[in-house]
């Protein structure tokens, strides 16, 4: 799964970037005309697969992982005329999610391209922008469907003429500047755009990218009332410093700011449930590991997930929850006490629930 991050020049987006990348596996920039992208595969902090690592103690432990892009080019006026570049709108249209960094802090040494601290006004610029990206898409169908009217006949018909009703109604609410994330669709029209990857139809979070007194818990109001989109207030350029000290030294560091755990694990986690995703865990001497499947995936699902072979030949899974093993202590003591259970294939897996896969080919 891919997030992409975005922001307007200067809004702190790469120190963030570079902070929640540190030691993670990354690739080399690309350009694309003005714009680069970096992207980097990182961990999914979860303290459930650490505990389940003292327990046994396996000889490799795997995490959850997300994608980051971090793209530059994104600033005012980027987007007019016929929309986007072509290659930095192909990069943000494969993201299954947009992360939004947000300038809220004061330094006289880096002058912000507006030449004020607004985050309302900033938030509402970089969202014009990829209204404007949108609308140029709906354009561009509504053109082509127009294009292919006189030729349709029957179903084919039919469909150019429910589509067009839909582009009209994306190309209403994009016009009053409104995502379409905000517009009121049906399933079906949700599932009928799909294909198209708008970008202001993607699951969003906003980072408020504060100073380093601000406190994080208190995002501004008016971040906190944007529609369908979370947000997230995070001290960018602390969580850097911390994410380069040793580790040995990291965990003095949060104490003496009282902070329980550094915003970026808060942020990672985040950015994992938008995308709309959770773990279930594998575990024994071999390896104890975090899998990654949609939130209300079934077990046959959690079974292709870790191998095509398991969903093909799935019997049963064993199942026990997170909770209930570590009350137990050890998979011995879960199975004398009767908490290992069999589900079929329509079982809803649960966060945090551990699988054993029964299965024959």
């Amino acid at each position: 799964m891919q997030v992409a991050m975005i922001g307007l020049p200067l809004s702190g987006k790469t120190t963030l970037a570079s902070a929640m990348t540190a030691g993670h596996v990354g690739k080399p920039g690309q350009r694309l005309g003005r714009a680069e992208i970096k992207s980097a595969i990182v961990d999914v902090p979860d303290p459930r697969v650490a505990r389940l690592a003292e327990m046994f103690r396996p000889r490799q432990v795997t995490y959850a992982q997300v994608r980051f892009d971090d793209i530059s080019g994104v600033s005012r006026g980027s987007a007019q005329g016929s929309g986007f570049d072509a290659r930095l709108l192909d990069a943000m249209s494969h993201a299954d999610a947009l992360l939004e960094i947000v300038r809220a802090f004061d330094d006289d040494t880096v002058p912000h391209p507006e030449l004020s601290v607004d985050p309302a006004r900033d938030i509402e610029l970089v969202t014009l922008e990829l209204i404007v990206s949108d609308l140029a898409t709906v354009e561009r169908r509504l053109e082509r469907i127009a294009n292919g009217m006189p030729k349709a006949r029957g179903d084919a018909r039919d469909k150019l003429l429910a589509e067009e009703t839909l582009m009209r109604k994306l190309e209403e609410g994009l016009s009053q500047e409104r995502a379409i994330r905000d517009l009121d669709l049906t399933p079906e029209e949700q599932a009928a755009i799909r294909g198209f990857q708008f970008l202001t139809a993607k699951p969003t979070l906003v980072v408020l990218n504060l100073g380093e007194a601000d406190d994080p818990q208190t995002p501004a109001d008016w971040a906190a009332q944007q529609q369908r989109a979370l947000v997230l207030g995070i001290r960018g350029a602390l969580e850097k410093e911390i994410a380069e000290l040793p580790p040995e030294e990291r965990a003095l560091f949060l104490e003496s700011y009282g902070i329980a755990e550094p915003g970026l694990n808060v942020l990672v986690r985040e950015c994992y449930r938008l995308l709309g995703l959770m773990s279930f865990f594998t575990v024994g001497e071999d390896e104890v590991r975090a899998w990654t499947v949609r939130q209300g995936a079934t077990a046959v699902e959690a079974a292709g997930a870790i191998h095509s072979d398991l969903a093909r030949g799935f019997i049963r899974a064993e199942v026990i929850g997170y909770d209930e093993m570590i009350a137990c202590g050890s998979m011995a003591e879960a199975r004398r006490r009767g908490k290992l259970r069999l589900e079929g294939k329509e079982y809803v897996v649960q966060d945090g629930d551990i699988l054993n896969i029964r299965f024959n080919v």
